[in-house]
């Protein structure tokens, strides 16, 4: 209670005062933010290629492709390659490179870095995303959905969470502005999607307590799957809402398709029956689970008859999981991207992204124009039409509200940038301690571990097969002082070299191992 009275404080000095009424008179949209675990671009029947793809005809999301054709695809849509960046990046509108909860959280003050030989990785905020100073290991930052409470919205968390270390205030989404809490704390993945196994509540492995879905104790004993019990819950809060006549904000973000790959039996035989591998069988299932759900949010809105004022948004958090757990050769599941989550290439970073915004996106359109993670919080507060007097916390995102009305809009020229100076564990194509930047067509990957650059033209070769960094050490040297410039600027961590104590180099600069 005094860490929730000590927020409030800290927070009411920095917005206009809470209104129900938009600036021009007009009722604040309701807005639902619809945000998918470990979801790759691939893995959908909405197509973000110029073309269908293999996977496209694989996997079955009839709701997607029911949002896709009423709103806007986004198909160069970015995030970071593991969740708890993301995730902070989205509720605050900063790069990681700033905020620095770099790789995933869950106990406090210890970092999920997997050992390496030869780099010792820095000590990033390890305790994840904080709305009250003080916190060791955390960025102290104002959380979105507080900047939505305190200007009259009703505010929903349900879902995964995943921003705090287990005992920090983060790891409550109560503490961050959220009205109401359903099943999220400081775990990013469950134990089971089980109701009939109580969601791993009553689990007698140790290793598996901490990964128990907090509440939904109604559904203990069910044949319910969780991705389906979060949605009733959804629609229960969001019921609230209206009840209350406020404008809500929903921000249902499914646990679904983390591992572990469990079938949801409602789409399970489906697959196996086309003889799919085991794993694939249970992936695809989980994937259809997700998209019934926003098959329900959407039925909800137009039985509600809210539609016209609710601007829904669809995204994933990271690319698909490809390195383990999955059948078939890794590093190849969401092709024609390269790898997968925890990898710099497009197949760990590129995510599928839908807006519906009736009367503004046009319906069936696409917007090729890209877009990253931290765009969401300035882009959400506008829609919102919120004019935020001030945070504690630099904005590095871009409102993308101009997109939205005109996916061929003009705008300034832009760099995007990722940084991730840990080790996520598994190793492949893209995977490993780096940070990268996109110019225009180009995209730049520098390697910590070795010092070593390459160089894609994502235009020509969006499967990154082709390192044109030996052909043109001119635009290296350019895009590594550029990214060099920028992780200064925001001062970025970078990790170590064990044998010597030093620290590893930043792109473009020369030094011995």
């Amino acid at each position: 209670m005094k860490r929730a009275c000590l927020f409030a404080a800290f927070l009411l000095p920095w917005f206009i005062a809470p209104a129900v009424l938009s600036a021009q008179g007009k009722p604040k949209p309701n807005i639902i933010f619809f945000l998918v675990d470990d979801m790759g671009w691939q893995d959908t029947s909405v197509p973000f290629w110029t073309e269908a793809t293999p996977f496209n005809h694989l996997y079955h999301t009839p709701a997607m492709e029911r949002l896709a054709a009423s709103g806007m695809k986004f198909t160069q849509a970015y995030a970071s390659s593991v969740c708890s960046p993301t995730r902070v990046s989205l509720m605050t509108g900063m790069n990681a490179a700033r905020h620095r909860v770099t790789n995933w959280t869950l106990r406090k003050n210890a970092s999920n870095d997997a050992k390496d030989d030869v780099l010792e990785y820095p000590l990033w905020n390890v305790n994840g995303l904080s709305p009250v100073p003080g916190i060791e290991r955390t960025v102290y930052a104002t959380p979105l959905p507080a900047v939505l409470r305190s200007n009259g919205y009703y505010t929903i968390h349900c879902g995964k969470a995943h921003w705090g270390a287990i005992g920090t205030p983060g790891a409550d989404p109560k503490n961050l502005g959220f009205d109401v809490n359903i099943a999220g704390h400081a775990a990013g993945g469950p134990a089971t999607y089980q109701g009939l196994n109580d969601f791993g509540n009553h689990s007698t492995d140790p290793g598996k307590q901490v990964w128990a879905i907090p509440g939904l104790e109604k559904y203990w004993g069910q044949d319910i799957n969780l991705s389906d019990a979060l949605t009733k819950e959804a629609i229960l809060a969001m019921d609230t809402a209206l009840s209350l006549h406020k404008p809500f904000y929903l921000y249902l973000s499914h646990y679904a398709i983390h591992v572990p790959l469990e079938a949801d039996h409602r789409y399970y035989k489906k697959y196996k029956d086309r003889d799919l591998p085991e794993s694939e069988a249970r992936y695809a299932s989980m994937i259809e689970g997700m998209d019934k759900s926003l098959n329900d949010i959407l039925n909800y809105v137009d039985e509600k008859n809210i539609a016209g004022n609710t601007i829904i948004i669809f995204m994933s958090d990271n690319g698909g999981l490809s390195a383990q757990a999955r059948a078939g050769k890794p590093h190849t599941h969401n092709a024609p991207l390269n790898s997968g989550k925890g990898s710099a290439y497009e197949g760990g970073i590129r995510e599928p992204m839908i807006v519906s915004w009736p009367g503004v996106t046009k319906a069936g359109s696409t917007c090729d124009q890209y877009i990253i993670a931290e765009d969401f919080f300035p882009t959400i507060l506008s829609l919102a039409n919120i004019k935020a007097k001030k945070a504690v916390q630099h904005v590095d995102g871009i409102s993308f509200e101009d997109l939205l009305k005109n996916p061929q809009a003009k705008r300034k020229d832009r760099n995007l940038y990722w940084h991730f100076p840990n080790n996520w564990g598994p190793t492949g194509p893209g995977i490993g301690a780096t940070s990268t930047i996109r110019s225009g067509d180009w995209k730049l990957i520098y390697y910590y571990k070795d010092a070593r650059t390459e160089l894609f033209n994502i235009k020509d070769d969006i499967g990154e097969q082709h390192d044109l960094a030996q052909q043109h050490p001119v635009i290296v040297k350019k895009l590594a002082a550029t990214l060099t410039a920028y992780l200064k600027e925001v001062k970025a961590q970078k990790p170590l070299y064990k044998a010597s104590g030093k620290p590893a180099p930043w792109p473009g600069e020369q030094t011995s191992l």
